[in-house]
């Protein structure tokens, strides 16, 4: 690794920090706003020492010209910023009167900033508004900076087959990093409009406009924070219900082909191949739920109210809850984890596998046992009427394995810290797909991650770290020979 690169990663990353502080001041007026002026302090005096690091790395490694070309300078540019911007985002919530530990403190902010929606605070209720605030707006900004990294670094990296969308950078720009800003700018206008809507849709629905405001940057972004404890089941509201289940959708669905489909008018792209797929899986998913839970005993419109917020709310990584659905017996379970693996679409703020790399592996699984039969024959493998070259497939394939193991492994680490075999794997499950709740007694959607041990808190949030960066992003720069020359 050159120190010309190190300095580059410096210097974006004290740009990131910068910014960072700037957002921090945002709960600091809704401080003011409601005469909480202790955690006013808090966010002005962390975001004062959050802009001096920041100004400091921008100062001592000054770049005169942005270049992401090189793949390495890319690959630990994106590792650094989601850790350095996760232990920032940490320091009002160190500093409030919350009086949360260091590993709490970091764990909530990773938990935002991955979108995953894990949370050790409880009393959300009567929480100062301002840290609710800042919940929700690291959640939003986690959102759209994973967009932005989907669409215009992965593709380039060849990152677990995201090459097949690196045409879809070509539809909105030439090149994809050059014009990263544009690409940003006009996911951005979707971002925005998205939560707007989302904001006014809940504050007719019934929410007051805080609440409403909360919720929508967190749906938005598939993250999954709440203001309060009881998560959406607090409103105990079919309206709000159905609210937050549509735009829990729109924001697992590829917000790059929004974009795209705007720009050029319509044209058709690989991004949109995922759509058709995914709402299949989920209503179908839902389907078996319902079912499942009326031959359980409940009625059939509580078992389909509860199975589709629920099996949304999962699918989509977003980890809002109506309902504690890990006591609805032992086939929701199972089907509640194997969602956790499925997730949304490539270009989306969900997490997980994502539908596209499950129909990559499908279709290239089904031209694996034809070969049985006829070796000499040449299948190809398509996706969205174009063929997928065989570098796509084993990256995804690839992909898929080092997802299952590094699933297996950080689950038995968790189990070394005394968590039993359902509440660690489940645990890594969601935290790896971003989803939120956990599946056993101590981590379902009833309870929080504030009573396992430090070390398991640790071991989950960096699953939430690995999961969010598409996971061989960061076992890359683990590597010993990425740091050589």
């Amino acid at each position: 690794m050159t120190a010309d690169r190190l300095r580059f990663v410096l210097f974006l990353n004290g740009v990131f920090i910068l910014a960072l502080a700037v957002a921090m001041l945002v709960p600091a007026v809704v401080d003011f706003a409601t005469g909480n002026s202790e955690d006013v302090i808090t966010f002005v005096s962390s975001a004062a020492v959050s802009a001096g690091l920041g100004a400091l790395l921008v100062a001592a490694f000054k770049q005169d010209e942005i270049d992401l070309t090189d793949r390495r300078t890319a690959l630990l540019l994106t590792v650094s910023a989601w850790l350095s911007v996760s232990v920032i985002g940490a320091i009002p919530l160190y500093n409030s009167a919350l009086a949360l530990s260091w590993t709490d403190a970091v764990f909530e902010s990773a938990a935002a900033l991955t979108t995953t929606g894990s949370t050790i605070l409880v009393g959300l209720d009567v929480m100062p508004q301002g840290l609710l605030m800042w919940r929700s707006l690291l959640q939003w900004l986690g959102g759209i900076g994973i967009i932005v990294m989907a669409l215009s670094v992965l593709p380039a990296l060849r990152v677990g087959g995201m090459q097949l969308f690196r045409s879809e950078s070509s539809d909105i720009s030439e090149k994809p990093f050059p014009r990263v800003r544009q690409i940003a700018r006009n996911i951005l206008i979707v971002y925005l409009s998205l939560t707007l809507a989302c904001a006014v849709s809940l504050d007719f629905a019934g929410m007051s406009t805080f609440d409403a405001v909360n919720h929508a940057m967190t749906t938005i972004a598939t993250g999954g924070h709440s203001t309060k404890d009881a998560s959406i089941g607090y409103y105990n509201s079919l309206p709000i219900e159905v609210v937050t289940i549509i735009f829990m959708i729109s924001g697992a669905l590829p917000l790059a082909f929004y974009a795209v489909f705007l720009l050029s008018r319509g044209k058709r792209s690989a991004i949109e191949g995922q759509i058709k797929p995914f709402l299949l899986i989920l209503a179908a998913a839902i389907l078996a739920c319902t079912t499942w839970n009326i031959s359980q005993g409940m009625s059939p419109p509580e078992a389909l109210r509860l199975s589709a917020f629920n099996v949304t709310s999962i699918m989509t990584d977003t980890g809002f809850a109506t309902a504690d659905f890990s006591a609805w017996g032992s086939f929701a379970i199972g089907l509640f984890f194997v969602l956790y693996l499925v997730g949304g679409c490539a270009g989306s703020t969900a997490g997980a596998i994502k539908i596209f790399r499950w129909q990559i592996l499908f279709v290239g699984t089904g031209r694996v046992l034809r070969g049985t039969l006829y070796p000499q024959a040449i299948v190809p493998v398509r996706f969205q009427g174009k063929s997928v070259d065989d570098v796509a497939i084993s990256n995804v394939r690839n992909f898929f394995f080092l997802y299952i193991m590094t699933l297996l492994f950080m689950s038995l680490l968790v189990m070394a810290t005394g968590l039993d075999y359902l509440s660690a794997i489940s645990s890594v499950a969601q935290a790896m797909a971003n989803a939120g709740p956990g599946l056993g007694p101590l981590v379902g959607p009833a309870t929080n991650f504030a009573a396992i041990p430090d070390t398991a808190k640790w071991l989950i949030a960096f699953a939430m770290v690995i999961g969010r960066l598409e996971l061989v992003t960061l076992l890359v720069v683990l590597q010993p020979w990425f740091w050589r020359r």
